[in-house]
């Protein structure tokens, strides 16, 4: 028996009682996430201590009421849920659009992408008041939780009072739909307390119909992140004016620690067959591109760093992106492409992204975040997957010796993305047959 529509649900005593365990062992924390605050914020300016408490639910209220709350992890997340904003601010220009994270990058995609133009704060820690207190602000018509990331309270107290929680490009990865299995009684309440849930692939509507949720509750809406790239791979920009340069450029984007290691090794055997290759490396977190810069002086590389430089020397092979945001704008400009994550054991990040600019793709193993997505542009020849520098190094030099096999790769990972984009118009329709 799937599990019961939100109107008619009533929890068990069991299940109450597991959701005020769940909130007695996370207050129990709070006064070292406090203490942990005030020692952080006392190392930044002011600003950024006194958004740290927003995290107690401590947030500014919106310039309207009865609006739209997106709750996005991190920076894919915000990525993914930017078009659904964008089209929601087209067809309701006078909607309130609130965008929460739980992460400073991600709050930082925020503002690359929207600057003023939505009301933004850290989503609170997850307790009945704290969460309460910030629904008194903000006062939304829907909750849009993006992909991952459920929350107990938030899903009790906006069920509550009777705003409507939906998950969009949800995703539910084998590994997580075995636990949360073992956790049923706070589980199940949080799936019942749903509102729909658009699944981003068959996976993940699989796995949220073996844990229990209703047809009528369940629409495969397929990736919106098809939709999301279409929107930027028109983009055409001279980034660091390597766009004028007659030489290939290698970006590797997203990349973790072990990662950057592979990438020079490779081209540094890459220099021997095309002397004039650049690479441009794009660390995913920003507090590693120090890290990432020590390694390239370690390895006895001349680098510039794209943030204090407006054009790549001549004589200057590597680029050290260190800016949040630039990623697409060295896509743009590349010829080949290797996607971070991936190599190292984190799932992976966006494929469609170099996919939107034509080019061919690289990836580690490890890409079980977007399983369909991945599977797609292998399919087609888009994406080869690689395991170290040697199998980079290879794959690439076939390139540089058979340009045309890199477009023919390219292309066809523009036509995945073209020939999969309508995702966003399904979760529109989700959205709008519940909310008036």
């Amino acid at each position: 028996m799937g599990v019961a529509s939100s109107h008619g649900y009533k929890p068990t005593l069991s299940e109450t009682l597991c959701r005020w365990l769940y909130s007695i062992v996370l207050a129990l924390a709070i006064p070292f996430a406090f203490i942990h605050l005030l020692l952080k914020g006392a190392q930044k300016s002011k600003g950024v201590n006194r958004r740290r408490f927003e995290r107690f639910g401590l947030v500014a209220k919106p310039q309207k009421q009865n609006g739209y709350l997106f709750h996005c992890v991190s920076v894919g997340e915000v990525v993914a849920a930017s078009c659904v904003i964008k089209r929601i601010m087209q067809e309701e220009p006078d909607a309130q659009i609130t965008v929460t994270t739980t992460t400073p990058t991600g709050s930082a995609r925020v503002t690359d992408i929207f600057a003023d133009t939505v009301h933004h704060f850290y989503l609170p820690y997850d307790l009945p008041f704290t969460m309460s207190a910030m629904l008194n602000r903000v006062k939304p018509k829907a909750v849009m939780i993006t992909e991952v990331e459920l929350w107990p309270n938030l899903i009790d107290v906006c069920w509550k009072r009777d705003i409507p929680v939906f998950v969009i490009n949800a995703r539910m990865t084998d590994r997580s739909a075995r636990r949360y299995k073992k956790i049923s009684k706070l589980f199940n309440p949080m799936l019942a307390k749903l509102s729909h849930v658009c699944a981003q692939g068959q996976r993940d509507f699989k796995n949220y119909a073996w844990l229990g949720v209703d047809q009528d509750k369940l629409t495969l809406t397929n990736n919106i992140k098809f939709d999301q790239a279409a929107s930027v791979g028109s983009t055409s920009i001279n980034f660091l004016g390597l766009k004028d340069s007659e030489s290939p450029v290698f970006v590797a984007g997203s990349t973790h620690d072990g990662e950057e290691s592979e990438i020079i090794e490779a081209v540094k055997t890459l220099w021997e067959i095309e002397p004039q290759l650049r690479v441009v490396i794009v660390p995913r977190h920003p507090e590693r591109f120090e890290s990432a810069a020590k390694l390239l002086e370690k390895h006895g590389l001349q680098f510039v760093r794209s943030s204090v430089t407006e054009k790549v020397p001549d004589h200057v092979n590597v680029v050290l992106l260190d800016q949040m945001g630039k990623l697409n704008n060295a896509y743009a400009v590349a010829s080949f492409a290797f996607v971070g994550g991936s190599i190292a054991d984190k799932g992976g990040h966006n494929a469609l992204e170099p996919a939107a600019f034509s080019l061919p793709i690289l990836m580690g193993p490890h890409t079980y975040n977007n399983p369909v997505i991945c599977d797609y542009l292998q399919d087609c020849g888009a994406l080869y997957i690689v395991e170290n520098a040697a199998q980079i190094a290879s794959k690439v030099a076939t390139w540089l010796e058979s340009p045309s096999k890199a477009v023919q790769a390219g292309d066809a990972g523009k036509k995945v993305l073209q020939d999969n984009s309508g995702a966003l118009d399904s979760t529109l329709s989700c959205i709008y047959n519940y909310v008036s």
